[in-house]
């Protein structure tokens, strides 16, 4: 399962298993350009119940196929909750999406794919974690996305501290912080209430089940040290290719063979190098062009080539480009391959004109993936941390989520 989850996802016609835990499935190579977002500009939809939400995706294969969308309810945990659809939406779901256009005067064709929600055909009516699913016209399962939906009815403040932990003093960062619930009533704070922390919206290193230190009235304090710490990573390389024909900071070259490529200079290990804050958008990506106007349709994609110089201290490790433009994916489409005339590990990507933070990250022999081996940990790195509270009364047959809180670790003390 792990192996075609990895490689082949859609291949895999979908269905809801009661109890499996719904992960994020990315989508075969003739989908690109995934964005999903709700009021704000992150690309992971975290939305007040009754705001709208935004999909956008492209289709290299411009056939103008159809495809549908389903919404998935879950748990805290992220497995299908007890709901009956007809208990959470209004409407009903497995619609096809309606708003769609071809690319226009681009050198790579393609269909553009957007969808609203809520809208004519579904709206939403609890809070709590969900996963929006496409599928094409065979009914095969194409990608996945999480999403979560909350009402504002207590108050979560905190901060972000230095580790106090001596052999992680220089690494990791602690997020502590209190939930106010003064005018809802909790009874029983530690079965009733659950939190996730999760940093820069990415969810394989979220913190789960971590209980309130002690309350103070109606105030639930959450004042850990290693329960609630991350490693702060280090900002993400970036590149910005809005323009076609002239090379940016990072990029060396820029060359035409039926499509632009763009060549970035060769990047270098930094584990072991002095922090440099440069600002990233913590892993996001923004498309943008200057050669049209609509974006989602002139903007062009090109091929984009990513190097590393080969370091005997990978061995025989698979090391990987990741980033939010492709879901952090360790598919074979951002496997880098080493190529003994110039040294380096290589990877040419098909992305959209626009701005890109990615990072490199390995994958070593045992399947333990290291995410800043090469790029390093660091306190002082610039981190967004999403606290999301959930409530589940007795009786209740699922988790609602009843407050969020953001912090930044910009603003990072002792």
């Amino acid at each position: 399962m792990r192996f075609l989850l990895k490689h082949f996802p859609y291949l895999l016609t979908s269905f809801c298993v009661f109890g499996q835990v719904q992960e994020e499935i990315n989508p075969p190579p003739n989908i690109k350009t995934i964005i999903f977002k709700g009021p704000t500009e992150d690309q992971f939809p975290v939305i007040k119940l009754g705001e709208a939400m935004y999909l956008e995706f492209d289709d290299l294969t411009a056939s103008e196929q159809d495809y549908y969308y389903k919404i998935i309810h879950c748990d805290y945990d992220w497995t299908p909750s007890q709901l009956l659809k007809s208990q959470y939406i209004v409407g009903m779901d497995n619609q096809r999406i309606i708003d769609y256009e071809n690319s226009y005067n681009t050198l790579q064709p393609y269909s553009n794919y957007r969808l609203t929600i809520p809208n004519n055909e579904v709206q939403l009516k609890v809070t709590g974690n969900y996963v929006l699913e496409i599928y094409n016209t065979y009914q095969e399962l194409q990608f996945t996305r999480r999403f979560v939906v909350y009402k504002d009815l207590v108050t979560v403040g905190g901060v972000v501290r230095r580790s106090r932990d001596f052999e992680f003093l220089n690494e990791k960062q602690v997020v502590q912080f209190t939930v106010n619930t003064a005018g809802f009533p909790v009874v029983n704070p530690k079965k009733e209430v659950k939190v996730a922390v999760i940093q820069n919206h990415y969810w394989p290193t979220a913190l789960y089940n971590v209980k309130p230190q002690f309350t103070v009235g109606n105030e639930l304090v959450y004042r850990y040290d290693k329960e609630t710490s991350f490693y702060g990573g280090n900002e993400f390389l970036n590149f910005d290719t809005k323009d076609l024909r002239t090379p940016t900071f990072a990029i060396s070259s820029i060359d035409f063979k039926e499509v632009y490529h763009h060549y970035l200079f060769p990047n270098e290990f930094r584990n072991e190098k002095p922090y440099t804050f440069f600002p990233d958008i913590n892993g996001d990506f923004v498309v943008r062009t200057l050669q049209g106007e609509d974006i989602s349709r002139e903007a062009e994609y090109t091929k984009v080539h990513f190097f590393l110089p080969y370091d005997p201290k990978l061995g025989l490790d698979q090391v990987y480009v990741y980033g939010k433009f492709n879901n952090y994916d360790l598919g074979e489409e951002n496997l880098m391959t080493y190529n003994p005339d110039t040294g380096n590990l290589e990877l040419t990507y098909p992305i959209k004109q626009g701005f890109y933070n990615y990072k490199y990250v390995v994958e070593r022999e045992d399947g333990t993936l290291e995410r800043n081996a090469i790029s390093g940990d660091f306190h002082f790195t610039e981190n967004n941390y999403l606290i999301l509270i959930y409530y589940r009364d007795f009786g209740e047959f699922f988790d609602g989520i009843i407050g969020i809180g953001s912090v930044n670790s910009e603003t990072i003390s002792n």
